[in-house]
């Protein structure tokens, strides 16, 4: 059975909302150029630099979305004893998240070049080292100092490292009672356990609880996961075909993609766990939050590159499927509740079928 249900028009107060995000971080560097020509050395295009630019990734592009929301946010992440950990600390702070990096010395922080011409990426290099476990438990102190100041954790895992430890964070965070949100990475689901709700996508989902064929299928797989592990919830975000909704106790939730136009898909899952927890934050139900959090993925697709929604987009946009709805003469989930709440006002009835 398939729910949807409405939003509303308004984004919540997300300054209300209280984050801690923890996980991978790395800084994605940017060079522009145009292409004009090919290399006299080897068959390859000769990109004309003119332009550079340097932005936050990984789980510290989750909290700058969170922060570009409005949310209150906090950062704990592992990073190298260099210039490049420097500059993350910059933007993040830049961005309004108080940030706490840990310096490991010897290693390097995690950098993905990105060379582009015409908007379009020509090639990327990675740098990077992967953090001895031993970092862990300074890790693992920095989080339960900061539990009494947030109402949500997130963890952002990109298999760099930073969350060997995954479990005993997520276990310090819910007997301090806070909801914990995952972006998981790889097919141990075990190191999540007792999460309050995971974010797969769809790639990753089927690489651990085998093909789905069908949406009976996913709801089917999804919920077994849910009860193995202890999960309330699963949120598996499914590209073009959106995503879908399943968890203990609540009727399975489909939604389909809200892009109007895709342009970069960079980033898009770490926009939907911030719009969600951001939104669990501010006191919406899971699945107002995951709506929100679906219209939020729609807007930063057809950005360039690692980036964020901010409050002001999350709200024409919802304006924009409230207008579309009118002109259709239809509601959807979206526009339901603002026009359930003017007809009570109104003094009149509503029937649904």
């Amino acid at each position: 059975m398939t729910k949807n249900p409405p939003v509303k028009l308004s984004p919540p107060d997300f300054g209300c909302a209280r984050l801690l995000v923890v996980g991978d971080v790395m800084l994605d560097w940017y060079w522009h150029g145009s292409t004009s020509r090919i290399s006299p050395e080897a068959p390859v295009p000769v990109v004309h630099v003119q332009t550079e630019e340097t932005r936050v990734g990984g789980a510290g592009n989750v909290a700058l979305n969170a922060a570009a929301l409005g949310a209150r946010v906090r950062f704990i992440g592992v990073a190298g004893h260099d210039s490049h950990a420097d500059r993350i600390e910059e933007l993040l702070s830049m961005g309004g998240v108080d940030c706490f990096l840990q310096r490991v010395v010897g290693s390097k922080t995690i950098t993905k070049l990105r060379i582009l011409s015409r908007h379009q990426q020509m090639i990327r290099a990675d740098f990077e080292d992967h953090f001895p476990e031993r970092n862990g438990e300074e890790l693992i102190a920095a989080l339960e100092q900061r539990l009494r100041e947030v109402d949500a954790v997130v963890l952002s895992d990109y298999a760099k490292g930073s969350l060997h430890d995954s479990k005993k964070l997520i276990s310090a965070a819910r007997q301090a009672g806070k909801v914990v949100v995952v972006d998981p990475k790889g097919t141990d689901f075990e190191r999540y356990r007792g999460a309050t709700l995971i974010t797969p996508n769809l790639s990753e989902f089927e690489a651990v609880v085998g093909y789905c064929e069908s949406d009976a299928a996913i709801e089917r797989k999804a919920a077994a996961l849910c009860d193995a592990y202890d999960l309330e919830a699963v949120l598996i975000t499914r590209s073009e075909k959106g995503m879908t909704l399943i968890g203990r106790n609540r009727a399975p939730l489909h939604l389909t993609t809200r892009a109007r136009e895709v342009f970069d898909v960079t980033g898009a899952g770490d926009t939907v766990v911030a719009t969600v927890s951001a939104a669990l934050g501010a006191g919406l139900s899971l699945e107002e939050a995951v709506v929100l959090s679906n219209v939020a993925a729609g807007i930063v697709v057809a950005k360039l590159g690692t980036a964020t929604v901010r409050h002001s987009e999350l709200e024409e946009a919802l304006r924009h499927e409230l207008h579309s709805s009118r002109r259709r003469n239809l509601l959807t989930r979206i526009s339901l509740l603002p026009w359930r709440t003017k007809r009570r006002a109104d003094k009149q009835s509503a029937v649904s079928t």
